[in-house]
């Protein structure tokens, strides 16, 4: 059956068949426009992270934590023998500190065995032992990512790190930490050196694996065939991939840290100065004496507590980095 064509009447609109068949005319530089909205990628990620509730929450609680961290230490400067003539103000309770000294946020977790106030002492000692953790994360990333690109790029690099690695890869960390620390006198730099001079190996290895994978894709072949440097070809093509990989480790890198620093000062191998593990380690021996578990707890938890939240934060950007989480 014969399709019925229909036809439409012009003569209607008015215009003459000029104007009706007239030459539209083309815009060249219209062509190469892209009609899509404009991407930013750590907008996105922002977008991303803030999308989560589990992350707004998280990213809340960091900002409480490090306030108190280096803000409250500026307006209660921390003296652990300000009581200490003061028998009837040592080992006490929260609900008995509060009702000697007064309702106060320096006396909600008690006082400790020269009657200091536990609640100043945790944070003093966190301040410390972030910064450590802080500190020694930077460093260890620096390094590591830098060796790393260029150990999984370059094949001569490959070959001197792998033995370098197997070298170092069979002393145990903890171990090398706790000798160089004996060996020089326990100080703040000290620590750092100890929780660097290794600690970045392991982070370059993993960075290295990463580049292998990545190295042999068509656009690096091309690149490298058209002159490109490997510095240029490992910074620019490569370790933008990598953004999400990178900030997933760092948020397991200071918790880590944290922790490493806690254990050390905790078997009597830590810095002199008053950090969250030399408090846990004065106030295990309240922990058998009723009544005092909480100058033990106390620290404790609240280690615990900023170990999860760095943790949480960390791997809610790792996720957001991911570019594949970016689309709409």
């Amino acid at each position: 059956m014969a399709e019925k064509k229909t036809c439409i009447d012009l003569s209607g609109t008015g215009l003459t068949d000029e104007e009706l068949f007239a030459r539209v005319p083309q815009d060249t530089s219209a062509v190469e426009k892209i009609v899509a909205p404009r991407y930013s990628y750590w907008r996105s990620v922002g977008r991303v992270f803030l999308s989560k509730r589990l992350n707004v929450i998280a990213l809340a609680l960091l900002v409480v934590v490090l306030a108190f961290t280096y803000i409250y230490p500026m307006f209660y400067t921390y003296d652990k023998f300000e009581n200490l003539m003061d028998a009837a103000a040592k080992h006490l309770t929260p609900a008995a500190a509060i009702q000697k000294f007064g309702f106060h946020l320096r006396w909600i977790f008690g006082t400790g065995e020269s009657g200091q106030p536990t609640f100043d002492a945790i944070w003093n000692g966190a301040r410390i032992s972030i910064s450590i953790a802080i500190l020694c994360t930077a460093i260890n990333y620096t390094v590591g990512v830098v060796v790393g690109a260029l150990w999984g790029f370059a094949k001569r690099v490959d070959v001197v790190m792998n033995e370098i690695r197997n070298v170092i890869s069979v002393v145990p960390g903890t171990l090398v930490t706790s000798v160089m620390v004996l060996t020089f006198s326990p100080s703040f730099k000290t620590l750092v050196f100890a929780m660097c001079i290794t600690g970045w190996i392991s982070i370059a290895y993993s960075l290295r694996t990463q580049v292998i994978i990545i190295r042999d894709r068509e656009y690096n072949l091309a690149s490298k065939c058209l002159g490109t440097s490997t510095f240029h070809i490992a910074t620019r093509n490569i370790l933008p991939y990598m953004i999400s990989f990178i900030v997933t480790m760092v948020a397991t890198s200071i918790p880590g840290c944290i922790g490493t620093e806690a254990f050390l000062s905790y078997i009597g191998l830590g810095i002199s100065e008053n950090t969250l593990g030399k408090i846990v380690n004065t106030a295990q021996g309240a922990l058998t004496v009723p009544g005092w578990e909480w100058e033990f707890w106390c620290p404790v938890l609240l280690s615990a507590f900023i170990s999860i939240i760095l943790f949480l934060v960390g791997q809610g950007l790792g996720d957001a980095a991911d570019p594949r989480t970016h689309m709409l």
